[in-house]
């Protein structure tokens, strides 16, 4: 079979549902597991709890905790409004968005046969919101006010505010169920130990405090919305992306996820033979810089706002990952309802002249000096030279003069949350399909940089008005004022906006919707097979 490109449909609005291409998730599996790369390393070093839902707050991490903890909820095939998944049926219950009833489907049990009750859910949420995780996970329940039962099955969540995408984060894995005999109520759970009520249970497989395979086997206890295709899945975790692909060329795995390099996709892409098909699925996921704005070097706007003036998107875009990825111009990327070019709308194109006035009226002696710092092996090897671009840009101009400096993420996430970096690039992959996901992590009080930079209009008065609004459109308005606010103000600057691959040996089905828009793993959609 030749190498072939299978490219799934664009997100448009809230995200349409994708069409099937290689396979179906119907196909069954023989009880071979399937083995998947990945370049995602976690280490218990860096993070002593990785695994539980109440810190957890990584694609890769989450891409574990959602085939072992049930939520409430889940994100449907092909994206869309959520739907029930550990409960039978959930809705708001008032007319402005503050009381959330959901009802458990009848039998729920732990995956060690334990029985799921209301006060399971209840204790879970709680628990995490308790615990304020330093990686800022539990700010996704910030609306939540208190956790009612009533009897065994109904949970009812009052919440402080209006908050119309509160069913979406009840699907991320911070809602997730755990069972209090394995989870504390007041610390976290160290290790890569984990329990729940998922399709799968998962063996963890550690070397040297590194997670090195991520064994999922099917849950036979498992009650809920998702149909497993398979009996078992194995992830394993490359150094880097040119042994991932080494080990799919062999046949030691059957599939691999990100990071591939912008190399090998282009020559998946090209390739007329093998037996490996390059699958396209549309993305969410964005990079940015972002800026301490205590920090000296940045502080004054008129520095930020130059360094938005002067950067080339679409110049940096087609030097490093060509046609995988598109210039962005807001937070909010293309194919999410609230989106605008609000970087675009105020900075027009890139300009020398205008950068230079910026801060020429500010007073500002050039070359403005700093330095950027990125992370060398959690957004892909790409990433440097990124930042060399990115620098070279800056510096040719004749206003900066900028370092860049590469970290391990390990030690680059606890640098950033300190406040170590006065500049940095980062990535961010959604907690789910809302303009509100692309804007709160960043902006919000508690949100997940760290980042001294409130606006009291925007988190006071815009981000709650937003919410209020369960028909998004509606809530349009108020999402492009607070992008224009965060165009004017600076404290960050989105670069661009990446495509999602799969590359597939052409016997594994289901691969069209093993990556959904928000970049979650859905692992039980594979299955062997004939492709199609």
């Amino acid at each position: 079979m030749n190498r072939k490109t299978l490219v799934l449909p664009a997100v448009v609005g809230l995200l349409a549902p994708v069409l099937a291409a290689c396979g179906g998730s119907d196909s069954g599996s023989d009880g071979d597991a399937i083995a998947v790369g990945t370049t995602d390393r976690f280490t218990a070093e860096a993070a002593p709890a990785p695994l539980d839902p109440a810190y957890a707050y990584d694609v890769g991490l989450w891409n574990i905790l959602r085939h072992t903890t049930q939520t409430l909820m889940i994100q449907p095939r092909g994206d869309g409004e959520p739907v029930p998944e550990a409960a039978e049926q959930c809705g708001f219950t008032d007319t402005g968005n503050e009381r959330y009833s959901c009802t458990l489907r009848d039998g729920l049990k732990f995956a060690n046969g334990d029985p799921i009750t209301a006060e399971d859910v209840k204790y879970s949420i709680e628990r995490a919101l308790a615990i304020k995780a330093d990686s800022k996970v539990y700010t996704l329940l910030s609306t939540v006010d208190t956790v009612e039962t009533q009897g065994d099955r109904e949970v009812i969540f009052h919440l402080n505010t209006a908050d119309a995408t509160f069913p979406f984060k009840l699907s991320t894995p911070v809602a997730g169920i755990v069972n209090k005999d394995d989870y504390p109520k007041d610390k976290l759970r160290d290790g890569f130990e984990l329990d729940g009520s998922g399709p799968y249970t998962m063996k963890a497989e550690v070397e040297d405090g590194v997670l090195t395979k991520s064994v999922f086997t099917k849950n036979p206890n498992y009650k809920g919305s998702l149909t497993v295709n398979n009996d078992k899945v194995e992830v394993v975790s490359f150094t880097d992306a040119e042994a991932m692909g080494e080990a799919l060329d062999k046949g030691d795995i059957d599939m691999m996820t990100r990071a591939m390099t912008p190399e090998q996709i282009q020559t998946l892409s090209k390739s007329t033979e093998g037996d490996v098909d390059l699958i396209e699925v549309a993305g969410l996921e964005i990079r940015y810089l972002a800026f301490n704005t205590d920090a000296q070097t940045v502080k004054d706007k008129a520095v930020r706002k130059a360094v938005a003036q002067l950067i080339n998107r679409s110049a940096l875009v087609s030097a490093v990952y060509g046609s995988q990825a598109e210039p962005l111009y807001s937070t909010v990327p293309a194919g999410i309802t609230g989106h605008s070019n609000s970087f675009f709308n105020t900075y027009g194109d890139p300009s020398v002249t205008k950068a230079k006035a910026m801060l020429e009226d500010a007073g500002i002696a050039t070359p403005v000096k700093f330095t950027m710092h990125y992370t060398t092996d959690h957004y892909g090897a790409a990433t440097k030279q990124e930042f060399e671009h990115l620098q070279k840009q800056l510096n040719d101009s004749g206003l900066f003069d900028v370092d860049i400096e590469g970290t391990p993420w390990a030690k680059f996430r606890d640098a950033e949350l300190d406040g170590k970096y006065d500049v940095f690039g980062m990535g961010w992959f959604p907690d789910f399909p809302d303009a509100d996901s692309f804007i709160a992590p960043f902006l919000d009080k508690g949100n997940t940089l760290n980042s001294p930079y409130l606006n009291p209009e925007i988190t006071d008065t815009l981000i709650p008005e937003s919410r209020r609004e369960a028909d998004r459109l509606s809530a349009v308005d108020t999402l492009n004022e607070i992008q224009d606010i965060t165009a004017r103000d600076v404290p960050m600057i989105p670069l661009w906006q990446g495509k999602q691959y799969v590359a597939a040996r052409d016997d594994i089905t289901g691969t069209a919707y093993v990556l959904n828009s928000s970049s979650t793993l859905q692992l039980w959609e594979l299955g062997r097979g004939v492709s199609g």
